[in-house]
């Protein structure tokens, strides 16, 4: 766990960025589409249709972010905080030497074997940071950027519902509100981290991230030193509804298309399908998969909160819940905890 210890200045230095940024989402974005499961069924859709996009060129990008999310994440990537992609990767390009030799000293005791290509570009590389560049504004455009209004709209109502916390409830309320495994017991805020460490920030304050493709809760020190604001990334949680709004850009054509954004090809067949009830037997028939297959989506399903599985006779009858009915039939919902869940698609 790592340990962060306020003071009665740090407290009054605590700050919500307006938006996610656009490099940071990019980057994290590329851990997602590797780790498989984590995020959730209302993920599923965004990554089976990225991995599908992506060309073989871009998968360079791979080396770069790994399926580790946060805990092999290349920092200078993640702290610029600007409206544009083009404006971060300007800013990124432009730090100086100080931090990409920070950088890549966490590098070596994080990824010892990272290809030489990701320790070159560290160290300055122009061909590599040019490819890097390049890349970037490839993957971006065609993973990222066609939903980024939609990000930007969820990213300010849930500013301004974090203002309400801090109005109603002081800080507490707030910090209590960023993650489940977040915990604040004043004047200490703890949060899951790959080592046991204490971090006291000697006034310079915390500047609160929105993050949303990444579940879980990023601390990153600036390594220009102490003095500037610890920088939290913390998960946006949508409900379902607010899901399939983002998603609706990148719908395929047809009746279920925005349900097949949302979910998946087979996995929209499979809730589609089990609009009568019936055995997995069944479902695979009816969804042309074999039963192991259906079995599977509709167990990612369930934990979804979309299914529900009841033991019929020697075998299981799958029904819709009323979550998942209101979802096929395209109705508002209540927002979807469930959705968190981490089983493997």
């Amino acid at each position: 766990m790592l340990r962060i210890h306020f003071t009665h200045e740090d407290l009054t230095r605590v700050r919500i960025a307006r938006a996610p940024d656009p490099l940071a989402e990019s980057m994290l974005s590329l851990s997602l589409v590797q780790a498989r499961g984590v995020g959730g069924a209302a993920l599923e859709g965004w990554r089976s249709r990225t991995r599908l996009g992506l060309r073989p060129e871009q998968r360079v990008l791979f080396d770069l972010a790994t399926p580790a999310g946060a805990a092999e994440a290349a920092e200078v990537f993640l702290h610029a905080g600007s409206h544009t992609l083009a404006e971060s990767l300007d800013q990124t390009w432009s730090l100086p030497g100080r931090r990409w030799s920070a950088d890549l000293r966490v590098l070596s005791g994080t990824r010892p074997r990272a290809p030489r290509w990701v320790h070159d570009l560290r160290r300055g590389e122009r061909e590599w940071r040019e490819l890097v560049d390049r890349r970037l504004r490839e993957y971006h455009a065609f993973a990222v950027e066609p939903y980024w209004s939609q990000l930007l709209a969820v990213a300010h109502a849930d500013r301004a519902r974090r203002a309400v916390l801090v109005t109603d409830l002081g800080l507490e309320g707030l910090f209590d509100s960023l993650h489940p495994d977040v915990r604040w017991q004043s004047p200490v805020l703890t949060l899951p981290w790959p080592v046991d460490a204490d971090l006291r920030l000697h006034g310079a304050g915390v500047m609160l991230v929105p993050t949303f493709f990444w579940p879980e809760p990023i601390a990153l020190t600036d390594t220009r030193g102490l003095d500037h604001p610890l920088v939290l990334h913390y998960p946006l949680t949508p409900d379902l509804t607010t899901y399939r709004a983002i998603w609706s850009q990148g719908a395929p054509d047809g009746p279920d298309g925005p349900l097949v954004a949302l979910l998946g090809t087979t996995r929209a067949r499979t809730l589609r399908a089990a609009a009568d009830p019936a055995g997995t037997a069944e479902l695979a028939r009816r969804t042309g998969t074999s039963p192991a297959t259906a079995s599977h989506h509709a167990t990612v399903l369930r934990s979804a909160g979309l299914l529900t599985t009841e033991r019929s006779g020697p075998g299981v009858r799958h029904t819709l819940t009323p979550l998942g009915r209101a979802l096929l039939d395209d109705r508002p919902v209540l927002p979807a905890t469930a959705l968190t869940t981490t089983d493997p698609p």
